[in-house]
């Protein structure tokens, strides 16, 4: 299918549009619990719209694909974390603080994140998705290298689940094939994948809105809506039989009360969106992450009047550091839809954009089944490699250990598993294990040498050195296990290196471990 430059640029334009929309009406009702029924905006709009995190964190990552392009990471947006955004909340500053350590993506979005799960990175999905429309595959799987920074497991799953549905949402409009497309894409057993799929359910048994609520809560009960009250204080009306969650678990339910809106909003934007703020809890990314979500399918032409003339095409921002001039933040909304359309030709590459079509550029996108994630069980193992992506699906790729981090380079893609944690304990040893997957653009077979090297005081069991085949073929990889004793060694944190070359070529990487003392 083939994407017009007009039909995207509306559809760009109507994704933000909403996004502003839904973060300025759900804003007065973040951390409530309780069914609060509006249907307009309850502030004084007059100034312009107020501030709103879920809108401006964005920008931050236009401004890295903007130098970078298409080879923006986890470690890229790490380091934009650290120089342009301010906000030190819960998983935010857990993540901050872990990069400042030295742990890398995705360790930096577990350890010690007691809020991994909650709602800080599914409000960011519509960068990925406008960047890369009708092409969910990619969409998620930048949504998982941003995601991974500050977040993991369900956390990371809601950012997914929604770049991939908003992606798609550039060339399909069908809402339940919508949902089973961004289901596709994370974890079967995931307890997001069943609080949205209990928000289908209840719709489907005609349910009314007010129990599905609670159902749908209690399949994955959060806490965001009782944030700043005392447990004997939480509100009884409108919550009855609402089970007590974990702290920070919030996105799994969070993301469902958005799908919940749509699906009870008989295809009315304001209702939409209205309905997902009486849900409580998170409101404003919620009704934000709907608000976008429709105003892609609609467009900006589409959306009503009554909603898009209060705020005047404006947008405020509240997070990012403009001290340091490294940021150009957009007044509008029609500036940011300019700056992403001027970079997704070069982000997507030629095989994807026309860019000398009459009209503009148009843009190739997947349409039909192609829409769903793929499998890595499409192919035999150890089948003639030629042409087969070696990457992991993405479903696949969330479902690694945070433990695991990865390394790429042009001919190889280096995994490093430390297996359980990133400390060592006094008076034990510390295995971990790395594999050497081969780039299937190569398409050659080679053998990989991977070298350890440890700091004086930290001794090497067994071998420091593998030297082993790397074939090309489907599933094809060299694995080494490595095991250190620290005791020798009276530093706080350990820094080794692997080293991966391959026989007979220039081709070389390494990826730095950073382990600590327990």
């Amino acid at each position: 299918m083939v994407l017009d430059f007009e039909t995207y640029r509306d559809k760009v334009m109507g994704c933000w549009a909403g996004k502003n929309i839904g973060g300025v009406l759900g804003a007065p009702f973040e951390c409530t619990r309780g069914v609060t029924e509006v249907d307009f905006y309850t502030q004084d709009l007059s100034m312009g719209p107020p501030p709103n995190d879920d809108l401006d964190l964005q920008i931050v990552w236009l401004a890295a694909v903007e130098r970078y392009g298409r080879n923006v990471n986890a470690s890229i947006l790490g380091d934009y974390w650290l120089s342009y955004i301010i906000p030190n909340w819960v998983e935010y500053g857990t993540g901050k603080a872990n990069l400042r350590a030295g742990l890398v993506p995705p360790m930096s979005g577990f350890v010690d994140n007691p809020y991994k799960d909650s709602c800080g990175c599914f409000i960011r999905s519509e960068i990925w998705a406008c960047l890369c429309p009708g092409n969910p595959e990619l969409a998620a799987r930048y949504a998982y290298e941003d995601a991974s920074v500050d977040h993991a497991d369900e956390g990371l799953y809601g950012e997914i689940f929604f770049a991939a549905l908003q992606s798609a949402a550039f060339v399909e409009s069908d809402m339940r094939r919508l949902i089973e497309i961004g289901l596709s894409y994370v974890p079967e057993d995931s307890f997001l994948t069943r609080a949205v799929r209990k928000a289908v359910e209840c719709h489907e048994n005609g349910v009314p809105f007010r129990e599905a609520r609670v159902l749908v809560h209690n399949t994955a009960p959060g806490t965001f809506g009782i944030q700043g009250c005392t447990i004997k204080d939480i509100p009884v009306k409108d919550n009855e039989g609402m089970e007590i969650g974990v702290s920070g678990f919030d996105a799994p339910e969070n993301c469902a009360f958005a799908i919940l809106g749509w699906l009870y909003s008989d295809g009315d934007f304001g209702k939409a969106i209205c309905i997902a703020n009486a849900c409580g809890e998170d409101t404003d990314c919620t009704c934000a992450t709907l608000g976008a979500t429709l105003g892609i399918i609609m467009g900006a032409k589409a959306l009503p009047e009554k909603w898009t003339k209060p705020l005047d095409d404006k947008i405020a921002t509240m997070c990012i550091d403009k001290t340091s001039r490294g940021i150009w933040v957009p007044d509008t909304v029609t500036q940011l839809t300019d700056r992403i359309l001027r970079v997704t030709p070069s982000f997507l590459g030629l095989e994807h954009c026309d860019i000398l079509a009459k009209g503009g550029y148009t843009i190739r996108c997947e349409s039909g089944d192609a829409l769903f994630c793929r499998s890595s069980d499409d192919y035999l193992p150890n089948m003639n490699g030629n042409g087969k992506d070696k990457t992991l699906p993405v479903r696949e790729l969330c479902q690694l250990s945070s433990m695991v981090s990865r390394w790429d380079f042009p001919a190889f893609t280096i995994y490093v598993d430390l297996i359980d944690s990133p400390f060592i304990a006094a008076g034990e040893t510390k295995k971990f294990k790395v594999r050497v997957i081969n780039h299937h653009s190569m398409r050659q077979q080679h053998w990989a040498r991977i070298t350890l090297y440890a700091p004086d005081g930290v001794a090497v069991l067994g071998h420091k050195q593998f030297v082993l085949p790397l074939n090309y073929n489907w599933g094809a990889c060299a694995e080494a296990t490595f095991e250190i004793d620290a005791e020798g060694y009276n530093g706080g944190r350990i820094e080794l290196l692997v080293d991966v070359s391959l026989e007979g070529r220039h081709s070389t990487g390494t990826a730095k471990v950073v382990l600590y003392n327990k």
